[in-house]
């Protein structure tokens, strides 16, 4: 029983699409968890979930963190320079 070239070259295409398939999928379930927005707790919802539950096993609090200040001071450091003029 002989084969023809055009057999083994087809039975290696579909095994290697077969293989590509299968890591395409693997990949595909390895990122899924990033296509969605992380689920951020306000202080109140994580002091009473399991994350207050493991900080106040390890002694620490859950608290609120402080609201932004309605005028932000300026940076340290030097100041940015000026682009180049392009022209």
């Amino acid at each position: 029983m002989t084969t023809s070239t055009l057999d083994r070259r087809t039975g290696l295409a579909l095994m290697s699409a077969a293989i590509a398939l299968a890591c395409v999928g693997a990949l595909t379930m390895l990122v899924r968890d990033r296509w969605h927005p992380p689920e951020i707790k306000s202080a109140e919802a994580a002091r009473h979930s399991m994350t207050g539950e493991v900080a106040r096993a390890a002694g620490a609090r859950v608290m609120p963190t402080d609201p932004r200040l309605a005028v932000e001071p300026k940076p340290e450091g030097p100041k940015r320079a000026q682009p180049a003029n392009p022209f």
